[in-house]
């Protein structure tokens, strides 16, 4: 079984998350994977052994893509997927299988040079293994008596595969491949998911980018903290990625100011994401909150260990934390108060380092899920530190306080504009920094 959730006073720990609900099998385990109703194909079980590199394919299959044409020479429209594992490295430093996705487009592209490669990391999908984003390309809407996710990224994915550029999706870590829990959020296991999902493309049979393509890398939400993260960390852990360009929307780039945001929205959910995916990769914060989350609390947790955005929507939204806790107080307050706790989500600040090539970072004025004011110091924090950055406010009406609405509107109102952006960095066109005003704009 996949391991459980620890709340942990140590590394040896107390279980929060039982095998049994957990549902995911090790890789000897004959029992085929099962969450919330949903078989999870054996392809995603990691082996025991993995590669020695960073990016390396561990396996690959055809992925047919649930949404796709007929095209008048033969080819399926928007491309041919490809199914993916691969190896890459997770905040720890130890070696991890990641899945995803790659799809050779149909669409020629045309704007001189090899084709370019565009690394999409999806936003928030859910931590149960049937949410991950390449079983979501197959399957684009799951619904079940059990589960219910729809692949909200076709939309942006199919739209890059039009320009004639390549796409490779990751999964992240843990999302689909079965041997642990999706790190959700986690800026080290994200950027390095994405950057490798970007080397393991160039392996993919098939497929006609080169080591002299130019990368885009995309991603809104969740995926824009991705994407955020990956192009800060690039020179260090992937310098032999060609970055040519950023598309960071609505990026999660601090953690503390997030965590408000989403408590008691409809998005609330996301919290226990966060705090099962921390408690598993820094088992310091397990003891901190076993001591401090009720009966209640723990279970919600474990419940939404195994949930997609859907079921946590349904479940949980408009929930505040403190019915989660002990003290009645917020999971936010408690945090703050524990040292070892506020290290932990301070770590995982976007910004401290200057990012790769140019960056466009949208923001929605209104938003309140993952909050402006964070968004747009992310982008005045790089702009300190030289980086080339497009700042977009996306200045719309309030559509409804906490009810995701200012957080979803601007990904589908500005969504043209920034793959026409990242198209031309990918065809090499410069791009000019605007951060001269971001001292005007609120």
């Amino acid at each position: 079984m996949r391991p459980a959730v620890p709340f942990v006073r140590s590394a040896c720990a107390v279980a929060l998350v039982s095998t049994a609900l957990t549902g995911a099998a090790l890789a000897a385990d004959p029992e085929p994977v099962v969450s919330r109703g949903v078989t999870i194909p054996a392809f995603y079980d990691p082996p025991a052994a993995l590669p020695a590199a960073n990016g390396a394919l561990i396996r690959t299959e055809p992925l047919p893509l649930g949404l796709s044409l007929p095209g008048l020479d033969g080819r399926p429209l928007p491309g041919t997927a490809t199914r993916l594992m691969y190896r890459s490295t997770d905040s720890n430093g130890r070696p991890v299988a990641v899945t995803g996705a790659y799809i050779e487009p149909s669409a020629a592209w045309k704007r001189g040079g090899p084709r370019p490669l565009v690394a999409l990391a999806s936003g928030t999908m859910g931590q149960g293994d049937q949410c991950a984003p390449s079983f979501a390309l197959q399957h684009p809407a799951t619904l079940t008596g059990e589960t219910m996710s729809v692949a909200y990224e076709d939309l942006a994915i199919y739209r890059l595969l039009s320009t004639g550029a390549a796409v490779v999706v990751t999964d992240y870590v843990g999302l689909g491949a079965t041997d642990r829990l999706h790190t959700y959020v986690n800026r080290r296991d994200e950027a390095h998911a994405l950057l490798d999902a970007a080397r393991a493309a160039r392996a993919v049979p098939g497929a006609s980018i080169t080591p002299d393509s130019r990368v885009g890398l995309y991603g809104y939400s969740q995926g824009g903290g991705a994407s955020a993260a990956a192009a800060e960390l690039q020179p260090s852990y992937a310098p032999d990625v060609k970055v040519a360009g950023t598309y960071a929307g609505a990026p999660p780039a601090d953690l503390t100011s997030v965590m408000k945001g989403i408590d008691g929205s409809a998005l609330a959910g996301a919290l226990g994401w966060s705090i099962n995916g921390f408690v598993q990769s820094d088992p310091v914060l397990g003891g901190i909150v076993e001591d401090n989350t009720n009966a209640a609390g723990r279970a919600a947790l474990r419940d939404l260990s195994t949930m997609c955005v859907g079921d946590a929507i349904l479940g949980y939204a408009f929930t505040s934390s403190t019915k989660w806790t002990t003290s009645g107080e917020s999971l936010a307050d408690i945090i703050a108060a524990e040292p070892r706790a506020q290290a932990i989500l301070d770590e995982q600040r976007i910004g401290g380092l200057r990012p790769a090539g140019p960056v466009r970072l949208t923001t929605g004025v209104q938003d309140d899920i993952v909050p402006h004011a964070q968004a747009r110091r992310l982008a005045v924090d790089w702009c300190r530190k030289g980086g080339n950055v497009t700042y977009v406010p996306v200045a719309l009406s309030n559509l409804g306080d906490r009810t995701l609405t200012n957080h979803v509107a601007p990904l589908l109102t500005d969504q043209g504009d920034a793959v026409s952006w990242l198209a031309d960095r990918l065809a090499g066109e410069k791009a000019t920094s605007n951060c001269w005003k971001l001292s005007a704009q609120r």
